[in-house]
């Protein structure tokens, strides 16, 4: 892929999920208040931030062999998981529910992530139909005498 279907995936991905995490941001200070605001804030930050990685590993592995692809798509999926129940982890000792709030942050996560994979794939079926088609030959048919000789 080139750097501006990449730039074109992230920025297709990127509007939708930063409008809903503004959305969020307002309805969790909304209902919650200060708690939800900042559960809200981290909850887009984290979604944000985690998906933006996973895209430039896309562009990392670009061209690299299927294996190493592959590899590289397991590491970043396991370290996204380790680095989340240890950001959850910390959260969850080291503040009270009155200042970050826990459902807040749920629902707004879970609706910043919906944001941001209906709009990377909006982007990329919108920027699949745009890439030229490899051109091929058509085959010319074979008579039956060309093929039994």
């Amino acid at each position: 892929m080139s750097d501006q279907t990449e730039v074109g995936l992230w920025r297709g991905a990127l509007v939708p999920a930063i409008v809903t995490a503004l959305i969020s941001i307002l309805l969790g200070v909304f209902v919650r208040g200060s708690s939800g605001l900042w559960g809200a804030l981290l909850a887009s930050f984290t979604v944000i931030l985690y998906f933006s990685v996973h895209l430039l590993i896309s562009k990392i592995s670009t061209n690299l062999d299927p294996m190493a692809t592959m590899a590289l798509a397991m590491f970043s999926y396991f370290a996204k998981v380790i680095l989340m129940g240890a950001l959850l982890l910390v959260v969850t000792k080291t503040t009270s529910p009155e200042s970050v709030d826990r459902p807040t942050f749920a629902v707004a996560a879970l609706a910043i992530t919906a944001a941001w994979l209906a709009g990377e794939i909006r982007a990329f079926v919108k920027l699949r139909f745009q890439l030229p088609l490899p051109q091929t030959k058509a085959a010319q048919p074979k008579s039956f005498e060309d093929l039994g000789e």
